[in-house]
């Protein structure tokens, strides 16, 4: 019988996968930036900036900006440069 992980050990191997882009726009996101404020305050396309917030969704099985939250909390992020 295979091994169930846990929620919570899967979203730190998730979290642990992301690339350093997507860090920085999961923890814009997360603090409540839109899409158009992240890509101004690190110089990128919206669609970029939606290309990399899909793959952050797609990685940590969630849908909403409201669940990146629970899937990342405040602690788990360096800091983004300003």
């Amino acid at each position: 019988m295979p091994r169930l992980r846990s929620r919570a050990s899967a979203r730190q191997r998730t979290r642990d996968d992301l690339t350093a882009q997507e860090r920085q726009i999961a923890r814009l996101a997360r603090d409540g930036l839109s899409n158009p404020e992240i890509g101004a305050r690190l110089f990128l396309s919206l669609r970029t900036v939606e290309w990399h917030l899909g793959s952050v969704f797609t990685k940590f099985d969630i849908r909403s900006r409201r669940e990146l939250a629970d899937a990342m909390p405040s602690s788990d992020l360096e800091p983004v440069p300003v």
